[in-house]
C-alpha cells in the first residue's frame, strides 16, 4: 500500500510537471512553474514593504537618480519587448520600482512584480550607467524568468508532497514560509540575499545581457563588470558572487552571447 501511495505521488508529480512546464523566455529552457504567480507576488511585495520599512532608502542623490533612471529605461523595454511575445503574461501585474539603500553589502536584488533593490556597497563597482545597468539587467532577468518560482515548485513537489500553494500556506505555514525565504533568496533577515543556482546566475547572466543591450547600453560593458566584481573579492569575493559561474566561464559565456547582445545594442541606438 505504502508502494502504491507512492508511485501515486510520482505520477501525479509528473503529471504536474508536463502541465506545468513553460519556457523561459529568450533562452528557451524548459522550467517547471507550479505555483500562481499572482500568489508569489503579494508573498514577495509583503517581504519587500518589510525591509524598506526596516532600511534607510537613499534618495535625492546622484547614485539613488542613477538606479531609478536606469531601471526605468531597462523596465520599459522589457515589458515593450515582452508585450510583443507570447510572453506577455510575465509582466502584465507589474508595478517597477527601484530603490537604493543605505548598506555597505554588495549586492541587488529583483522582486517578482517589479520591486528593485540596489544596495550602496555595489554602487562603486558599477561605477557608471552601464554598470548599473549590468546588475539591474541581471537581477530583472531572475524576475522574468521566474527562478524564485521554479525554486520553490521545486520545494513543494519534493519537501511537502506537491501540495498547493493555498494548502501549504494554510496548513504548514512555517514550512511554506521558510520554502519562499529560500527559493526567493531571503535570509533571516528580510532582503538579505542569498544566491541562485549556478543554472539560474548563468540565464540572468545571458537575460541581463540581452536586456540592458536593448535599453541601449553597451553590452561590452558587461564582462569588465564582472572582472571588477571578481577582482575586488581576492580570496573572498562578494556574497553576490557567492555561487555564480567561475570568472573565466563568466566572460567566455558573455562573449558567446555578445554577437545576438550588439545586434539588440545596434538596433537601440539607431536614430
Amino acid at each position: 500500500m505504502k508502494r502504491y501511495f507512492g508511485n501515486l505521488i510520482i505520477s501525479t508529480l509528473l503529471i504536474l510537471f508536463v502541465f506545468a512546464c513553460v519556457r523561459v523566455p529568450m533562452t528557451g529552457r524548459r522550467q517547471m512553474n507550479l505555483l500562481p504567480e499572482s500568489d508569489l507576488m503579494a508573498m514577495s511585495l509583503t517581504a519587500y514593504k518589510e525591509f524598506i520599512s526596516a532600511n534607510k532608502v537613499v534618495s535625492s542623490t546622484p547614485d539613488a537618480a542613477t538606479v531609478n533612471r536606469v531601471g526605468l529605461r531597462i523596465s520599459k523595454v522589457v515589458t515593450d519587448y515582452l508585450n510583443s511575445t507570447k510572453y506577455a503574461e510575465r509582466v502584465k501585474d507589474f508595478k517597477w520600482e527601484f530603490n537604493l539603500v543605505n548598506n555597505p553589502a554588495v549586492n541587488a536584488w529583483c522582486m517578482p512584480g517589479g520591486k528593485v533593490v540596489f544596495y550602496t556597497g555595489i554602487i562603486p563597482f558599477c561605477k557608471n550607467d552601464e554598470g548599473v545597468a549590468v546588475v539591474m539587467g541581471h537581477e530583472v532577468a531572475h524576475a522574468i524568468a521566474r527562478h524564485g518560482n521554479e525554486r520553490m515548485s521545486q520545494s513543494l513537489a519534493t519537501e511537502l508532497g506537491g501540495l498547493a500553494l493555498n494548502v501549504a500556506v494554510t496548513n504548514k505555514p512555517a514550512e511554506t514560509q521558510q520554502l519562499f525565504t529560500l527559493a526567493y533568496g531571503l535570509g533571516t533577515k528580510v532582503g538579505v540575499i542569498l544566491p541562485f543556482s549556478r543554472k539560474h546566475e548563468s540565464e540572468a547572466d545571458q537575460l541581463g545581457l540581452y536586456f540592458m543591450s536593448m535599453a541601449g547600453y553597451n553590452p561590452a560593458e558587461a564582462p569588465k563588470f564582472w572582472e571588477r566584481m571578481n577582482a575586488a573579492g581576492g580570496s573572498r569575493p562578494p556574497e553576490f558572487l557567492s555561487t555564480h559561474p567561475n570568472p573565466e566561464t563568466r566572460v567566455a559565456n558573455l562573449n558567446k552571447w555578445m554577437p545576438k547582445a550588439q545586434g539588440y545594442y545596434t538596433q537601440s541606438v539607431k536614430p
